[in-house]
């Protein structure tokens, strides 16, 4: 839907906006539409509280409301820390992390209710508990809060950076730089709307990651890599559209891709534990299918 700011519209936050032309959603859901890069001021993406002005033009898609009800299932799931505020589960690769359209069991959220007896509520129904995510064939560390307290604290250690998420992800191809920052822009792709790309600075997000390589081998190159922001598709965009090595695996940014199952792995969390201050150290080695590949390429 495409609608035009007129003179009673100047200076209104574009999220306030869209609640008005939208007011079945949530503000919440409108912001995440704003910063999932579906929605456009100008054709161009915005944060959610930038300020309109007239004869402005915004676009967006009305998304089709349906009720989803997450139910507890008795599925296995992997927790490798917990205490009174939180748990750090072992995300496997192929589990959704919450329901969504075709997604409405089977999820991680889904165990959770069933393992756990208290989930935070900010992230509301549909995601209970859920701090930050990662994607479907992502495998690794999650942070789970069992109450707001937590939520917030966890919420803000990740915003300030002080929260530390590692990655270790084999790559197609030899890279040559040992180490290094990558800083760009990303946003939804244009042209496939569930990829993201890298961008002009004045169409996106600023995303950062930091990467070093741990092992060469043959045609590939072992790297880790550590978020400093959090942007959706972020290791994935990096790694392909910037190092021009992508993830093994990963068939969406990377189609030739010969092997199944994408070679991505949150292995370690770092962070300060909302209510005692203590720091804590979280680690989960690489899935046993992802070193099978590893042991196959040394063999070589």
């Amino acid at each position: 839907m495409i609608f035009q700011v007129e003179e009673n519209d100047v200076g209104k936050r574009l999220d306030i906006f869209l609640h008005e032309k939208f007011s079945n959603l949530s503000r919440s859901h409108i912001k995440n539409m704003i910063d999932g890069g579906n929605v456009l001021l100008n054709g161009k993406v915005v944060k959610a509280g930038e300020k309109l002005r007239l004869n402005g033009v915004v676009q967006a898609e009305k998304p089709v409301l349906q009720e989803v009800k997450t139910k507890p299932e008795d599925i296995p799931i992997e927790i490798v820390y917990e205490d009174d505020d939180l748990a750090v589960v072992n995300k496997p690769q192929g589990m959704v992390v919450h329901a969504g359209a075709g997604n409405t069991s089977g999820t991680l959220v889904n165990a959770l209710l069933y393992r756990l007896k208290n989930l935070s509520g900010i992230n509301g129904k549909l995601r209970p508990g859920i701090v930050h995510r990662l994607d479907k064939n992502t495998s690794g560390l999650l942070l789970i809060a069992k109450n707001d307290f937590a939520h917030n604290s966890l919420a803000k250690q990740i915003a300030e950076k002080t929260c530390k998420r590692t990655y270790i992800a084999l790559l197609e191809g030899t890279l040559k730089e040992q180490e290094g920052v990558i800083s760009t822009h990303i946003a939804r792709d244009k042209k496939h709307r569930t990829l993201m790309n890298v961008c002009p600075e004045t169409e996106g997000k600023l995303a950062i990651t930091e990467y070093k390589v741990l092992k060469y081998y043959k045609g590939y190159t072992l790297v880790e890599f550590d978020l400093k922001t959090g942007r959706t598709h972020q290791i994935r965009v990096h790694a392909s559209r910037v190092l021009h090595r992508p993830i093994v695996g990963d068939r969406e940014y990377n189609p030739i891709t010969k092997i199944n199952g994408q070679l991505l792995h949150a292995y370690k969390l770092e962070f300060t534990q909302p209510r005692t201050g203590k720091q804590i150290v979280v680690t989960a080695p690489v899935p046993e299918y992802f070193e099978k590949v590893l042991k196959k390429l040394q063999e070589k």
